[in-house]
């Protein structure tokens, strides 16, 4: 399948597109890879696709040929203008770009307002950003939020901190807020060598589909503020990390049911739940 514009390379070297590293960049040009990818999002067809960092914008051609409905390309770099241009006078009215900064800029308010629209997030994010674009998203403050799914690239340690589980080296903060809202999970790995310029170490992707919060209501600001905490001195038990949250930690880790000898690697996100619940009603 391909849409009959010039190849990346093609574009790259005609437009001057020397990957800056103070932008993230690292360019995917092939498009079988980006039609992969594509497809692990699921099925794009009719949707709405917000797209980070689309650079020359060979995923965003991907997407358009596997009939997505419509894509908002927000890209920061004004010298990929003319090639999204150029894609989008390919697919007219089904291309939207935006140059601006993706973490100051809401799409939101550009999105379909039919009630049974769908809407993805698929991108090949720029690496210094990913981490504070995918926080951004995970702390919508409506949920279930505007987003079916999200079908990021991050850089491979990242997606591994995303998807960790318990008592793994790379459980932390970032997988307890990604698993309290998310079911994510590793669909694709990927070799430096496939990026223009090649990165320092490999990529994933991961696949993010939103759920009901995991165990007890609390707010976002206290499991953060939890989290914070015991994984700050992660090689500490709990009843002396949480200290700096905490004048009775003890206390607090007795009424959420958790021993404190344990360390925060120990605790499920459930767990963490009860905690940040327990340290929110201490607040009160």
């Amino acid at each position: 399948m391909t849409d009959s514009l010039p190849p990346l390379r093609d574009i790259i070297a005609r437009d001057g597109l020397v990957s800056k590293k103070s932008l993230g960049q690292n360019f995917l040009l092939d498009l079988n890879l980006t039609a992969q990818i594509v497809r692990l999002a699921g099925p794009v067809e009719d949707a709405t696709i917000v797209e980070v960092g689309p650079g020359p914008g060979g995923l965003t051609r991907s997407l358009l040929l596997q009939g997505a409905r419509k894509v908002l390309a927000i890209e920061h770099d004004k010298r990929c203008m003319p090639a999204l241009q150029e894609i989008s006078a390919k697919y007219p009215g089904r291309l939207q770009i935006f140059n601006e900064d993706a973490l100051r800029f809401s799409c939101e308010a550009f999105l379909p307002r039919e009630k049974n629209s769908r809407v993805m997030i698929v991108a090949n994010l720029p690496y210094n950003i990913a981490t504070k674009l995918l926080i951004g998203w995970l702390r919508s403050p409506r949920w279930p939020p505007f987003y079916q799914s999200m079908t990021l690239m991050f850089q491979k340690e990242v997606a591994q901190r995303i998807c960790a589980k318990p008592g793994s080296k790379s459980y932390g903060r970032l997988a307890i807020i990604s698993r309290w809202r998310t079911n994510p999970r590793i669909v694709m790995k990927l070799p430096a060598r496939v990026f223009t310029p090649p990165p320092k170490i490999d990529s994933a992707v991961v696949h993010l589909v939103p759920i009901e919060p995991a165990g007890e209501p609390c707010g976002l600001d206290y499991l953060e503020k939890v989290t914070a905490a015991a994984f700050g001195q992660r090689r500490k038990m709990l009843r002396s990390s949480l200290r700096q949250i905490s004048k009775n930690p003890e206390q607090l880790l007795k009424m959420a049911e958790i021993d404190p000898k344990k360390r925060a690697e120990q605790l499920s996100v459930e767990d963490f739940t009860r905690l940040a619940r327990q340290y929110e009603i201490s607040q009160v």
